[in-house]
């Protein structure tokens, strides 16, 4: 079984940055996709990196791109999420997520516990 434990989440003043990991362990197969999601109560669950640990993807979504960055370490078990310029609307539960990969396809299935992340004004 896939299991993932974020870190890095905390309270920082508008403009800072966090550094967000997903440590990562079991089956390899089942957590060659790897995503960062966040969430706010009352909203959908929101996609904001997703990367194939086999190469080929690595990419942010729009609403965060040119300020976060998912990048994964040298034996493809951590994947980070760089969050810099950081702003109230950053305001989240940030969750690591995993899942297999099938040739482009990816639909992660394996949650981590999630790392509140604060943007103070």
């Amino acid at each position: 079984q896939v299991h993932l434990v974020e870190s890095g989440g905390g309270s920082v003043q508008s403009g800072g940055s966090l550094r967000l990991s997903c440590v990562a362990s079991g089956d390899t197969n089942s957590r060659r996709c790897m995503a960062w999601f966040r969430q706010v109560p009352g909203k959908e669950r929101e996609a904001v990196g997703i990367l194939y640990t086999g190469g080929g993807l690595s990419e942010t979504s729009a609403s965060v791109k040119g300020r976060f960055t998912i990048s994964q370490d040298n034996d493809k078990n951590t994947v980070f999420l760089q969050l810099n310029r950081l702003i109230p609307e950053d305001t989240a539960m940030y969750y690591c997520a995993a899942g297999r990969q099938y040739g482009d396809t990816c639909l992660p299935n394996h949650w981590g516990q999630g790392t509140q992340v604060t943007v103070s004004s």
